[in-house]
């Protein structure tokens, strides 16, 4: 089940979505908006079981981004 990046095109607010192949047409949780657009991200790459095992970036502090500090792109509240 991929994560997708969106960003929405009425409000301006990016998030991530799990998307299974039953899901519904995702929304933007902050305004309920359905015209949005798929962001490019890179995938991510686990494998074996001492992959599983790998450390996992934290949440950012600064902005809550799941990719761990400086994923957003932000810098700026990361210093």
């Amino acid at each position: 089940m991929p994560i997708y990046e969106y960003e929405c095109s009425s409000c301006g607010k990016e998030f991530e979505l799990l998307v299974r192949n039953s899901s519904a047409a995702p929304e933007c949780p902050a305004c309920s908006g359905t015209d949005l657009r798929k962001k490019m991200s890179a995938p991510a790459a686990i494998s074996g079981a001492a992959s599983a095992q790998a450390d996992i970036p934290a949440s950012c502090q600064g902005c809550g981004h799941a990719g761990g500090p400086g994923a957003c792109g932000f810098a700026a509240h990361h210093q």
